[in-house]
């Protein structure tokens, strides 16, 4: 981090499903990452459904731990989703299903 800014990346990254826009971005004391596709977004727990849903953008979350957090975008493919907009609900994504598999409905649509 420097002059007392967060660290922020962004980048492409290959999928085995096509490619998409990865993020993160870390602080003292925090960070969030996300994987990013012209269909929605996967990306870690700080992301707010209720939000997706009235915009009507497709969500799907998963939750990192303090042993494991979700540091950066390809820390999400194995990770298990444990919340899913209406709109990523439509495309195919579940609870349950990994952030690699969310990203193949998302990339497939």
């Amino acid at each position: 981090m420097s002059e007392g800014l967060p660290e922020a990346t962004q980048r492409v990254v290959e999928t085995p499903y096509g490619r998409a826009v990865g993020s993160s971005y870390r602080w003292e004391g925090g960070q969030y990452c996300a994987i990013h596709t012209t269909r929605g977004v996967v990306g870690c727990g700080i992301f707010d459904i209720p939000c997706a849903n009235e915009f009507g953008m497709a969500f799907a979350v998963a939750k990192g731990t303090r042993e494991h957090p979700l540091l950066d975008p390809e820390d999400l493919y194995e990770a298990s989703i444990v919340r899913v907009s209406e709109s990523a609900r439509a495309l195919g994504i579940e609870e349950g299903m990994t952030g690699k598999e969310a990203l193949a409905c998302m990339l497939r649509a």
